[in-house]
């Protein structure tokens, strides 16, 4: 979704504005048939559509064409990863019943494991992380060092969704290596806004999904080394070197190759603008709301943040109050945190970085894109503080009646 002139969207992390140009690769691709397993002219062609598209993706990802399996999108790429990993090593040997994952992990890596461990007898080890929200890597290694010979796979995401914040994925390789225990790193967030090389990191897998990078929805891959053996979760006709069987999309994969290549070559302009918004919003919100709190890392940079998040605390205010009175005045954001059964929940990040329940219920995320404007960020303050007040005020009132 894009900007309209009544309505401002900030929410660029939950999914992001299609580039024009991978609507109209999509647009041409979708009047063409074929299907690329055929072995006919028309399923010749759309095999040389999909294959160049899979040729491009891994360029820029900095992997082979081979490694690039593609997926229905982030969620089905994760549980591929760690459920394909684990259930190899598994029954490799039987011994390898631990997974190793981040407390802040995406839902769509944390209910994979929490299943794992409900259904297959996995043991779940939970890796701890600062306040900034980022992966303490003294507990990652005392945790492999105790009993390396049982663990099945770790998975660290390479950005937080909430935060913003980039792990330290090249360190939690280089200590899995000393064991022979491979890593997965889900990058869906990260591949916008950083440049990913796959070989450099050393990753065993990588996840990467097409609509939070300016591509459609319902297209993501799983980019996993050759020599990586991994059960399937489907199974059928044996596409995508049998690990993900069914046809592929050709039109999502030419959108999504589009919108990688234009990203990449967009990566350091979009990033250094969207920084600069970032700042113009955060200074904002400082002025009109002082005691509100920005979390995660403060430093911008590779090392530190993606430059598009910010995420805020409104201490006295329910998050789902502030997301709701936005939303009236044409404004869209996030709070970043799980409904389940339509009763909203603290956000787990929050509660993992030390926040109290309070806080975690009470934040907001502002994610920013490549349709962003100053305006809309203007917008925002300009409304925030009324917003703010009518939030506070319905909390106070709650808070006195419970």
């Amino acid at each position: 979704m894009t900007t309209t002139p009544d309505r401002v969207y900030l929410d660029h992390a939950a999914t992001t504005t299609m580039w024009p140009e991978a609507v109209e690769v999509m647009h041409d691709e979708l009047q063409r048939t074929g299907n690329p397993s055929s072995l006919h002219e028309a399923g010749r062609r759309a095999r040389r559509v999909v294959e160049e598209s899979r040729e491009s993706i891994a360029e820029r990802l900095g992997a082979r064409p081979s490694e690039v399996v593609f997926c229905s999108g982030g969620t089905e790429a994760n549980n591929l990863a760690i459920k394909g990993l684990y259930w190899s090593r598994r029954s490799a040997d039987p011994r390898r019943d631990r997974v190793v994952f981040s407390s802040i992990e995406h839902h769509a890596l944390l209910d994979p494991v929490t299943w794992l461990a409900a259904h297959e007898g996995a043991r779940i080890d939970v890796t701890p992380v600062d306040r900034q929200g980022r992966v303490r890597i003294d507990a990652l290694r005392e945790s492999i060092e105790s009993s390396p010979e049982d663990v099945t796979a770790i998975t660290t995401m390479w950005a937080n969704n909430e935060m913003g914040t980039i792990q330290p994925v090249a360190e939690v390789v280089e200590i899995a290596r000393q064991y022979g225990i491979p890593v997965h790193s889900d990058a869906v967030q990260a591949a916008g806004y950083l440049p990913l090389d796959f070989a450099a990191t050393d990753l065993d897998a990588m996840t990467v999904t097409a609509h939070k990078l300016g591509g459609p929805v319902g297209v993501g891959a799983l980019v996993i080394r050759r020599e990586v053996e991994a059960t399937p979760l489907l199974h059928g006709g044996g596409q995508e070197r049998d690990l993900r069987s069914g046809t592929v999309g050709v039109a999502l994969i030419a959108g999504f190759a589009t919108a990688l290549e234009l990203t990449v070559q967009r990566q350091a302009e979009n990033a250094a603008r969207i920084e600069a918004l970032r700042t113009r919003l955060v200074e904002g919100i400082a002025r009109v709301v002082p005691e509100a709190v920005v979390n995660g890392d403060p430093l911008p940079g590779p090392a530190h943040r993606l430059p598009n998040i910010a995420h805020v605390t409104f201490p006295g205010c329910e998050g789902d109050a502030l997301l709701m009175l936005l939303d009236a005045q044409g404004i869209e954001v996030s709070t970043g945190s799980a409904c389940q059964a339509g009763v909203p929940q603290p956000s787990h990040v929050l509660l993992a970085m030390g926040f109290d329940d309070a806080a975690a219920r009470g934040s907001l995320r502002f994610s920013l894109g490549h349709t962003s404007t100053e305006a809309d960020v203007d917008r925002l303050i300009e409304v925030l503080p009324a917003v703010h007040e009518r939030a506070r005020t319905a909390g106070l009132v709650r808070s006195r009646t419970r």
